[in-house]
């Protein structure tokens, strides 16, 4: 494990522990019984269905891929779905080192260059963090009748100054795509001509890297393609939400679609801190959400963020894994392999850009 790693697994672990402090501070009286006596009334069959859900995403994501691979590969759905499984198992599992697994997977599998997948994989990560933000811009402005009936009548006002937010950035990096769809190349190589050094030609190496992977989408029909899948694919997961809120019943039944939203920007976001197999920032922005924004009781809004997260990320561990099996995959090995390669393709552009320079 190299030394960035290290600094940045601490530096997880440190903020993580942090906002755990912060939360048991809060929670003076939190009642472990009643956080038993409500989880074990969860009705089972609307967790099962949430499960169902979302093994339905991994599908549509496998689609969406699949179009993007257009200019390099004619593929089929079928042949990106074990990747899929596997590779968000591994995710689940390893946390963010994990996050390449689908990549060379997918490499390995359609004998493409890892770092072509690597382009496919930042330009899969813009639409879902596109399509979420667009989402959230649209109900901040329409607002949530809900939010008056929770007894939240400062919440509007406030979604509706952060979806501002949201619209300023989106158009910003609507932009920057643009011109980097375009001229990403010519940048990259002249930023690394002017600035010598290896922070100059690893940012170098990224933004072509982002300038190739905008030029999967070939053209208009295909992005509509991506973003009506990428709509669909966060639409299905906030189902999910949905599903586990009213396994629940009562007032966390009672959330509508825009509160549904904001759960999903919370752990959309808190999924950036995640620790191997145990997760963390997504499980606390859900409970936090649940219990500060909406009232939610302690011990239910713990347990139904523990029981989102497990339903909607971990589900997919044992599927995952008897792919793996059947793939003669090693989860450990893979996460090993990728790290070489994408060291192997920084050392390619560090050495291009010198002999350049």
């Amino acid at each position: 494990m190299d030394k960035r790693r290290i600094l940045g697994i601490t530096l997880v672990v440190a903020v993580l522990g942090f906002l755990v402090y912060l939360q048991v501070r809060t929670w003076t009286n939190f009642d472990w019984a009643t956080f038993w006596s409500r989880t074990e009334h969860v009705s089972w069959v609307h967790v099962a269905l949430a499960v169902a859900v979302t093994y339905i995403v991994y599908v549509v994501r496998a689609v969406r891929w699949k179009i993007l691979l257009k200019p390099m590969r004619q593929t089929s759905t079928v042949q990106l779905l074990a990747p899929q499984f596997i590779g968000f198992t591994g995710l689940a599992l390893l946390g963010r080192p994990g996050e390449m697994v689908r990549p060379y997977l997918i490499a390995r599998k359609e004998q493409l260059s890892f770092s072509s997948q690597i382009a496919v994989w930042l330009v899969e990560r813009i639409l879902d963090m596109g399509s979420v933000a667009l989402v959230f811009i649209i109900q901040g402005f329409i607002g949530d009748p809900m939010w008056q009936r929770l007894g939240i009548p400062g919440l509007q006002t406030k979604v509706k100054w952060s979806a501002a937010a949201f619209l300023a950035g989106i158009l910003g990096l609507i932009l920057i795509a643009i011109l980097l769809r375009f001229s990403g190349d010519a940048f990259a190589r002249r930023m690394q001509q002017r600035h010598g050094g290896k922070l100059a030609r690893l940012l170098g190496d990224k933004v072509a890297a982002f300038a190739s992977g905008l030029k999967t989408i070939q053209d208009f029909t295909s992005f509509t393609q991506l973003l009506l899948l990428s709509f669909f694919v966060w639409g299905l997961i906030g189902f999910s939400f949905w599903l586990v809120l009213h396994a629940y019943g009562g007032k966390l039944a009672e959330l509508g679609p825009g509160s549904i939203i904001l759960l999903l920007v919370g752990a959309m976001f808190g999924s950036l801190l995640q620790l191997p197999g145990v997760g963390g920032g997504s499980q606390l922005a859900t409970i936090a959400i649940l219990n500060r924004v909406f009232g939610i009781q302690d011990e239910l809004a713990v347990s139904c963020g523990i029981l989102i997260w497990a339903a909607t990320f971990m589900s997919v561990i044992p599927t995952g894994l008897l792919l793996a099996r059947h793939e003669h995959v090693s989860l450990r090995a893979v996460a090993a392999q990728q790290e070489k390669e994408k060291a192997a393709i920084t050392n390619s552009a560090n050495h291009r850009s010198t002999r350049t320079g």
